[in-house]
């Protein structure tokens, strides 16, 4: 299956990417695709383990099953004053 990941702000920076498609086998996770991120290295090495994450613009935990077509955002915290 394909899963469209979006990337913002210090993400994006990491990622070198607004946007990535990656396939992934069924029945993966939130947590597949993160880890699948991460291990291809350079700058996604650098995202995080847990991130925080949207799956078609609802919050959604790691433990959360991708289907096909799926957009999965990774948000970075945000530091304000």
């Amino acid at each position: 299956m394909i899963i469209r990941s979006l990337f913002f702000a210090s993400y994006r920076d990491f990622a070198g990417h607004d946007e990535l498609s990656v396939e992934l086998p069924d029945g993966a996770r939130v947590a597949d695709l993160v880890a699948g991120l991460r291990a291809r290295g350079g700058g996604l090495a650098r995202l995080p383990e847990s991130p925080v994450a949207a799956v078609n613009m609802d919050y959604a935990p790691l433990a959360t099953v991708l289907r096909d077509g799926d957009e999965v955002a990774f948000i970075p915290p945000v530091a304000g004053g």
